[in-house]
């Protein structure tokens, strides 16, 4: 408290730890939201030392992960750019369930330029004007990541970068920020350069992949998708002349295919979007009708397994264009972007349950999933 003395907050805290066992009040701790704890760092010396120690942020983040659903939203609402932390269980006309976020490290003025290209373990991989940004939206932890050295060269100008990535490697306790670049011209020869940033040694690595030929299916800058401990993007083999998943293995630095049944093989992957709903791949295929179909790999790299699991339409939604999936909420829907200015929800029939614009024209949604964790950036 303010004004007291040293030896009364003593005395104060040793007090309220005789109420309790110490462990059962750890154990107590371990089972709070970080919202809590971070509010509870003030409680008192004790108190401040256990939820700022690393290995406490670990064992919360494993036991809160394992009982409780703590997956938000970070939405970068337009039309000026606000950071929302939304719970995407709660009805979305619900202001309660969603809160303001503040990236300090950022100008207000560069809102707008932000892409999201990566969630991973609570830490979320931001892109301001080609300067990369790791950053715990939970607890404000942030960290800038170099230019890669290798971009400087003639050669490496030549490439344009159409992928990023951002997982961890549990191996090494450590974080990467993937990159994979190509070269346009060379179309029929064209050589995939790849590069990773440990956030552990504060290095770029690039990796050797002459033997990978590959384009991007979009014309756009996309995020690779995060499962099973490695990064999947949707990708324009040369060599084969087929769409396919490639996966990069984050504990291997190693690369595979997965493909396409062929039900799939005949869609227009130009209008495609690769994801991730549950714990299975996903991808989207937008139809001349604005209706979406959802195909899902029940069974991760079995090709046969490729399902269609889902139409949705558009047309319901005011304004809308597109709807892109995120992800499934506690009570099985799937919650997902209108494509343009806002946030929807369907249920597992395709029917829209609810949905909320946040303006009028089209601006592009920018959104993740993230879990919400105490947990530190490696050093």
């Amino acid at each position: 408290m303010k004004g007291e003395s040293s030896s009364s907050r003593e005395a104060r805290e040793t007090k309220m730890n005789a109420i309790l066992p110490w462990e059962l009040i750890i154990q107590i701790l371990l089972m709070l939201p970080v919202k809590s704890l971070l509010r509870f760092k003030c409680v008192c010396k004790s108190w401040f030392r256990l939820i700022s120690d690393p290995h406490f942020a670990i064992s919360h983040f494993q036991q809160i992960t394992a009982i409780a659903r703590t997956n938000r939203l970070l939405f970068i609402a337009p039309p000026s750019p606000q950071f929302l932390s939304i719970d995407f269980n709660a009805s979305l006309q619900d202001d309660s369930a969603s809160s303001k976020l503040n990236p300090n490290f950022l100008s207000p003025s560069a809102y707008q330029n932000v892409m999201i290209m990566g969630s991973c373990r609570g830490f979320i991989l931001l892109n301001c004007c080609q300067i990369l940004w790791v950053w715990n939206p939970s607890t404000g932890v942030h960290r800038k990541v170099p230019s890669t050295p290798i971009g400087s060269n003639l050669t490496q100008a030549m490439f344009f970068t159409f992928l990023y990535g951002f997982g961890y490697d549990p191996s090494t306790d450590d974080y990467l920020v993937v990159k994979a670049s190509c070269n346009p011209v060379l179309l029929h020869n064209a050589t995939t350069r790849v590069e990773y940033f440990s956030l552990r040694t504060n290095v770029w690595r690039d990796i050797e992949a002459n033997h990978l030929s590959y384009m991007n299916s979009f014309d756009s800058l996309k995020e690779g998708s995060l499962l099973n401990g490695a990064i999947h993007w949707l990708a324009f083999c040369c060599d084969t002349s087929m769409n396919v998943i490639v996966v990069f293995d984050l504990t291997e630095r190693s690369f595979s295919e997965i493909l396409f049944s062929v039900e799939i093989f005949n869609y227009d992957f130009d209008s495609c979007d690769l994801g991730v709903l549950g714990d299975s791949l996903s991808v989207s295929f937008l139809e001349w009708n604005h209706s979406v179909e959802i195909w899902v790999m029940e069974e991760y790299k079995v090709q046969s397994s490729w399902t269609k699991t889902i139409v949705v339409s558009a047309e319901s939604i005011p304004a809308g264009l597109y709807f892109y999936p995120i992800c499934y909420t506690e009570g099985g829907d799937i919650f997902g972007t209108n494509g343009s200015t806002g946030l929807a929800k369907y249920n597992d029939k395709g029917q829209l349950q609810e949905h909320r614009s946040y303006c009028n024209g089209s601006y592009g949604s920018r959104v993740t999933v993230y879990t919400e964790s105490l947990l530190p950036l490696p050093m």
